[in-house]
């Protein structure tokens, strides 16, 4: 990571969250499934509902369930962890291909970053912003640039005194000089958002 910290820092106004943040921690999530059940847990939640329904959804388990324990499960167990129907069919479909062997999550690591996205956007409720967030915190990617992430978008609007939150192309171009470490620069607008006036 120093070698991402020395080049992100060329960026003088990204310099200065590094130097309040310090080193970045950014979680790798070593199972795959349970990363993306992960994500689709947290989506359009807050960290703290996400977490609650997390916990409920493990305790059911009483630890991280495989996909076929999932698929046993009925819904109206899973709707008691706190989780939608929507969500339960997303989860369920995954655990499907995964049993099924339609989605071979420990073949991924040798894909690109886009070919990674191809496949898991055939899940039903994974979308691009979930792919992304499987690339970052499971496969430890480090030049992911997640441009429908509203995180991301405020990150960027606040530290360079936008008016508007960026369009994609916008911020495409202005992360253009963190490559290859988007992800981590991406990581250090997220902390900025939570912890620091820029």
């Amino acid at each position: 990571m120093t070698a991402a910290i020395r080049h992100l820092k060329k960026d003088k106004k990204l310099a200065r969250i590094i130097d309040q943040v310090g080193k970045p921690n950014i979680p790798i999530t070593k199972n795959p499934y349970e990363s993306l059940v992960e994500a689709i847990i947290t989506q359009q939640l807050s960290g703290k509902a996400a977490d609650s329904i997390s916990k409920k959804f493990r305790a059911t388990y009483g630890r991280f369930p495989k996909p076929a324990a999932v698929l046993e499960t009925s819904d109206d167990t899973l709707r008691k962890a706190g989780l939608s129907y929507m969500k339960i069919s997303y989860i369920k479909d995954l655990s499907h291909r995964i049993e099924t062997k339609q989605l071979r999550l420990h073949l991924m690591k040798n894909l690109t970053d886009e070919e990674i996205i191809a496949e898991l956007t055939e899940v039903k409720g994974i979308g691009r912003w979930t792919a992304e967030m499987f690339l970052i915190f499971s496969l430890g990617r480090q030049d992911v640039l997640p441009v429908g992430d509203l995180g991301l978008k405020k990150g960027i609007q606040r530290l360079y005194s936008m008016e508007e939150l960026p369009e994609k192309e916008k911020m495409e171009k202005i992360a253009q000089k963190w490559r290859p470490y988007r992800s981590v620069a991406t990581w250090y607008l997220w902390r900025s958002l939570n912890q620091f006036d820029i």
